[in-house]
């Protein structure tokens, strides 16, 4: 068991609460249970207590022992000097304050119905993809369309504090930024990494000297991706090599590893070679990069921005110094729309919160949920449970839900998990005084 599962029991008064006494055999009445606290320091903020006929206002702390008082330092911290009562669901030892007073304490263990327990236990513990996975067809559609709203905000919230730390690092420069962050993207999921290694290795302010010149962006790029480090046969490499190892003398580059790009079990279009040539030809054609974004109304004009094909080597090629049938290297529709989900919506949504213009969130959201939802291992499993994301903004909630809440067994936190619970108090006679 988790100490979250008390802070549920408190937040939702799901306990016995009549006829309430510390483990000292005071009468405690609960005049407000006081306020979650998300952040250090102890779990409930401001509540107000009478104890023994003495009302108290302070803090809560809660522990499944109390012994965890002293096993985690809190009577060295100054926070929890203002601690007014202890919950606990076993008092295994008495807490007392630096002056040598007793903090009252209340023992919850007799007090939470077990078949509640056993099923919170049943959800944590169970070794289904998700804890409520028998459950959660029967959860009300209001009750998750609800929840999947308010955690693609929270989804976009995280993306934007990573983008926003950028921004500071960069002084402020948006198009570093999407730069970076576009870039990331034309990794997918596989050399995600490998991109944003290669774009932190090459400042931005270094590139866009280069913008006008073609050969010039790929062979600071597959130079940078330590691609040119080989003996080549054909020209063209051979080529940016020798471009390279100037600017890399002029610039003071280095290559990241070699090994860092992963080539094995991919589709000739998603090998990083082609990505690599793709991106150096979206940055090449598409002037004032992080302007364009803000100036297109819609994913339809955005889409054509990231409309392009090869013609050069890359008609021909693959990989360097091995020749292929001719095709059109484009960006797919589907490679677009990834694009746009995981790289232009967080970046207009950033936007938006770094001017304080909820327009520009808005706009984002819009976006959102005009493209189609991504079809991966993951919204495969929820299709599985007749969860069937209707757009893209769906299908991000849904990846957020089961990346950190389910595989997390953070059921306390989700509101599919509260309504599974909850559920007892309508279904069991027995649990209505509780």
């Amino acid at each position: 068991m988790k100490e979250d599962f008390l802070h549920f029991i408190w937040q939702t008064k799901r306990f016995a609460l009549h006829a309430l006494k510390s483990t000292e055999g005071e009468e405690i009445e609960i005049i407000s249970f006081g306020i979650h606290n998300q952040d250090a320091g102890p779990d409930f903020l401001n509540g107000r207590v009478r104890i023994g006929g003495t009302e108290w206002v302070g803090n809560i702390e809660m522990h499944l022992k109390s012994s965890q008082w002293y096993a985690h330092n809190h009577q060295v911290d100054q926070a929890y000097d203002n601690v007014i009562l202890h919950v606990v669901l076993e008092e295994d030892k008495p807490v007392l304050r630096n002056n040598g007073s007793r903090i009252p304490c209340l023992e919850m263990r007799q007090r939470i119905h077990p078949d509640l327990t056993h099923r919170y236990l049943d959800l944590i513990e169970n070794n289904k993809k998700i804890p409520c996975y028998t459950q959660f067809a029967r959860v009300p559609e209001y009750v998750t369309g609800m929840f999947l709203d308010r955690i693609l905000l929270e989804r976009l919230e995280e993306k934007t504090s990573f983008i926003l730390a950028e921004l500071t690092r960069n002084e402020q420069d948006w198009n570093a930024i999407c730069y970076k962050y576009i870039g990331r993207c034309f990794g997918l999921s596989v050399n995600t990494d490998a991109f944003e290694m290669l774009c932190h290795s090459l400042d931005w302010r270094i590139l866009s000297k280069h913008k006008d010149n073609l050969l010039q962006i790929e062979a600071l790029l597959y130079g940078q991706a330590g691609m040119l480090e080989k003996e080549f046969v054909d020209s063209y490499p051979n080529t940016l090599k020798k471009e390279y190892q100037f600017l890399s003398s002029k610039y003071g580059l280095a290559a990241i590893p070699t090994q860092a790009w992963k080539f094995m079990r991919m589709r000739p279009f998603n090998l990083p070679t082609v990505r690599i040539a793709q991106f150096a030809f979206f940055i090449f054609k598409t002037e004032f990069l992080f302007s364009k974004l803000l100036a297109a109304a819609n994913a339809r004009e955005l889409r054509q921005i990231f409309s392009l094909h090869l013609d050069n080597y890359w008609k021909t090629h693959y990989v360097f110094d091995k020749e292929s049938k001719p095709s059109r290297k484009t960006l797919g529709k589907s490679m677009i729309d990834l694009i746009l989900i995981n790289g232009v919506v967080p970046l207009l949504f950033a936007y938006g919160i770094s001017i304080g213009d909820e327009a520009h969130k808005e706009r984002a959201l819009s976006i959102l949920a005009s493209l189609s939802p991504e079809k991966n291992r993951v919204t495969q499993f929820w299709k599985e449970l007749d969860m069937v994301a209707a757009n893209a903004a769906e299908s991000q909630a849904l990846l957020h839900l089961k990346k950190h809440f389910c595989d997390q067994r953070q059921c306390l936190r989700c509101a599919v998990g509260n309504h599974v619970l909850k559920k007892l108090k309508v279904e069991s006679g027995e649990l209505r005084g509780i």
